[in-house]
């Protein structure tokens, strides 16, 4: 629900690996957005949040999805020390905005092993000041998350937990 609504939004475009193609769970939530709002990228994490920015940069609203964790890591420069730090250095009238959807990888049925179910979540409160940063526990929490995240002047990172589309 939360995903379609978005793509019902004329300035919103989603980004990442298996967002225009099957591949992972998430897959399956994005079926109901515009194809023309779906771009498929390579795996170039840092890239992608890159051009995400690039594209808040110039009005868009992008949600820029990453399934694992463990392969955000590879964005953490362009987090840090650019979107996290433009509210700081440019003026307060412009904020450019990127939701970042993020992902702790499922365990079960089968355990991918340690390098696909890593959960960040603290470590990245610690690294940005002005970033929204939310771990969706409950299904009920997920539209409101995503609603609040595209009304807000901040990015935000919105994590979910892999095994949940299954279990809850």
């Amino acid at each position: 629900r939360a995903m379609t609504w978005l793509g019902e939004k004329e300035n919103a475009f989603f980004l990442g690996q298996a967002v225009g193609c099957p591949g992972t769970g998430m897959t399956t939530t994005l079926k109901s957005v515009p194809s023309n709002k779906l771009w498929e990228m390579p795996v170039a994490e840092d890239m992608q949040l890159g051009m995400s920015i690039g594209m808040a940069l110039n009005g868009k609203v992008p949600i820029s999805i990453f399934p694992r964790w463990n392969f955000f890591l590879l964005a953490t420069n362009q987090l840090v020390n650019h979107l996290d730090k433009i509210p700081l250095m440019a003026s307060p009238s412009y904020t450019p905005k990127v939701i970042i959807r993020v992902g702790i990888g499922s365990e079960r049925p089968l355990h991918p092993q340690h390098q696909h179910i890593g959960d960040y979540t603290d470590a990245f409160k610690l690294m940005t000041t002005n970033i929204n940063i939310i771990r969706l526990d409950e299904p009920e929490q997920i539209f409101d998350a995503y609603s609040t995240a595209y009304e807000s002047t901040k990015s935000s990172i919105i994590i979910e937990w892999g095994d949940y589309y299954s279990e809850k």
